[in-house]
């Protein structure tokens, strides 16, 4: 049977009423890049979020790059990127006079550990041995000062900090090769290291009281676009929720096995035992211990002048959505 162009016309006419419809309803999602300095379980909340479809719910359509704290901070003040996921990074800048304020916390402590040689026993056994840490005023070598300092060690003279890119993986090379005695890693990547025989040393949470991952944005950003700035807490704030719900134990197993490349079930349920040592419920944090944080980057980049929490922090966005969500304090 011939099918005159009419008729076909016709189809096409028809077909595109059906679909039409649909095509238009859909949302236009806008394209969100942040830079983030590891993969690790701290940032479940953000990855809870991107794959459950609660930014694409806010119209965002989220993109994680991983760079280094310092870089992602230049990126975002360029505009390359839109926000920087370490916020020890953006509180850098803000100290330094950068134009930059963290928008939510995810964590009200550290989440890492000194892993080291077996036959590093005590803390006090670093005395005279290699520490590797990360880029200059990150958070890995934050935190080797600090954990130095808390056992009476002096971090310039008595230990070796060797300041590294790369993240936990380069760090735990480092372990391995014999470049450094010990080092800071996170979750996951600090189990992997005890499970190959290396030694936990310390849980840096137990004093590193401080705030750590969440995001923060330029200012430029945060008074251009505030409504995207509102949205990308939002969706935030419900991964956090997310996985805080013991019902959603088995999609979070998920979501840490595909995020984190983990094959293993077993290793993925140990790992999300982790979340308990610090991941906050609602972004609440302490003020003292967001100060504490500020002081560590005032010393390290040897910035007298005091810095008050409302040159770096801007809260506003994260009480907003907490009222929305029912979260409101």
């Amino acid at each position: 049977m011939r099918v005159s162009r009419g008729q076909i016309f016709l189809c096409l006419l028809i077909v595109g009423l059906l679909v039409a419809p649909s095509v238009f309803a859909q949302p236009q999602l806008k394209k969100i890049r942040m830079g983030i300095s590891t993969t690790s379980i701290a940032f479940l909340s953000i990855y809870a979020a991107q794959l459950k479809g609660f930014f694409r719910d806010e119209g965002i359509d989220l993109e994680l790059i991983l760079m280094p704290a310092t870089l992602a901070s230049s990126a975002v003040l360029t505009g390359d990127i839109d926000y920087n996921g370490a916020v020890t990074g953006v509180i850098a800048a803000a100290v330094q006079g950068r134009p930059m304020k963290v928008l939510i916390f995810t964590a009200d402590r550290s989440l890492q550990s000194i892993i080291s040689r077996k036959e590093i026993k005590e803390p006090k056994d670093l005395k005279g041995k290699k520490i590797a840490g990360s880029t200059p005023g990150a958070t890995a070598t934050l935190l080797a000062r600090l954990a130095a300092k808390h056992f009476g060690l002096d971090p310039d003279r008595d230990v070796g900090i060797l300041t590294m890119g790369g993240g936990d993986l380069a760090r735990l090379a480092a372990l391995e090769s014999g470049i450094a005695d010990a080092t800071v890693l996170s979750v996951p990547i600090s189990i992997v290291a005890v499970e190959k025989g290396y030694r936990e040393l310390f849980f840096l949470g137990e004093i590193a009281r401080f705030p750590q991952t969440g995001f923060g944005t330029s200012d430029k950003k945060i008074k251009e676009s505030p409504d995207e700035v509102l949205r990308m807490v939002r969706a935030t704030l419900r991964g956090l929720m997310f996985t805080w719900d013991e019902s959603n134990r088995d999609a979070i197993l998920d979501i840490i096995m595909k995020r984190l490349k983990i094959d293993d079930r077993r290793f993925a349920a140990e790992v999300f035992k982790q979340r308990t040592r610090g991941l906050t419920r609602d972004a609440s944090v302490r003020p003292e211990g967001v100060q504490a944080l500020i002081d560590l980057q005032r010393e390290s980049a040897k910035v007298t002048r005091p810095v008050p929490i409302a040159q770096v922090l801007d809260y506003s966005f994260v009480e907003k959505a907490r009222k929305e969500l029912g979260l409101a304090r």
